[in-house]
């Protein structure tokens, strides 16, 4: 199965960086191009493509509200794809911004330095339904940023009382960034259950993925800017 890729950056040199390397790869075709936040939007809907690759700083629409439009996330609008998943790029780590988009329905975030193999391999989780969530730098990313986060109206205390207690344990842990390998470890129970209680926590909260899971975390109150 070949991953339909579109590549979103207001700089010319980058897209064809990215388009040289992703090519080279037999499972990875680029079907699209664009300059802005707007012309991604249009080309995701004509191209229905797997995987956006998205900058997040653009004239005319920026990488955010394309992200909403796109995904259709937690922050309201409708999807332009619903298969279509989000791969934010940024200059900085530590990018404001990027938690935007994440709340948006990002399915995760790389530096534009990124290594070419870990970009690859990005796409791939990506592409495979799965989300990118680094504990190195989306939780020092959550950990600056969550507290200027605007109160939302979702999620709210009721709707954490529909997880059971070992669901709240695992949401804690998958927004501290942890694998399920290492949530296995640390509660002593098979990666196969942590799939099982992460795959519950998702749908009784009505969320994409880890991601999104992280995110609604902090905005919950169920985890503190700096907790370990």
């Amino acid at each position: 199965m070949t991953i339909r890729v579109i590549l979103v950056d207001d700089q010319p040199l980058l897209r064809t960086g990215f388009r040289m390397i992703l090519e080279a790869e037999p499972d990875i075709a680029v079907v699209g191009e664009a300059a802005d936040g707007l012309q991604a939007v249009e080309l995701v809907r004509t191209l229905q493509p797997d995987v956006v690759l998205m900058d997040i700083r653009m004239p005319r629409m920026d990488g955010v509200e394309a992200t909403r439009r796109i995904v259709g996330g937690r922050d309201g609008g409708q999807p332009a794809a619903g298969s279509a998943r989000v791969l934010v790029l940024t200059t900085f780590d530590l990018d404001e911004y990027v938690v935007e988009a994440l709340r948006a329905g990002a399915s995760g975030f790389l530096l534009k330095d990124v290594p070419a193999d870990d970009l690859i391999a990005a796409i791939r989780v990506i592409a495979d339904g799965d989300a990118l969530l680094a504990p190195s730098i989306t939780r020092r990313l959550l950990d600056m940023y969550a507290a200027r986060l605007p109160a939302a109206e979702d999620p709210t205390p009721d709707t954490l009382a529909m997880l059971t207690e070992r669901e709240v344990e695992v949401l804690r842990l998958v927004a501290r960034g942890m694998s399920n390998a290492e949530i296995a470890a640390e509660l002593f129970v098979s990666e196969t259950t942590v799939k099982t209680h992460v795959g519950h926590v998702l749908t009784k909260l009505g969320l994409r993925d880890r991601v999104q899971a992280a995110v609604y975390a902090y905005e919950s109150g169920l985890v503190r800017p700096g907790a370990l």
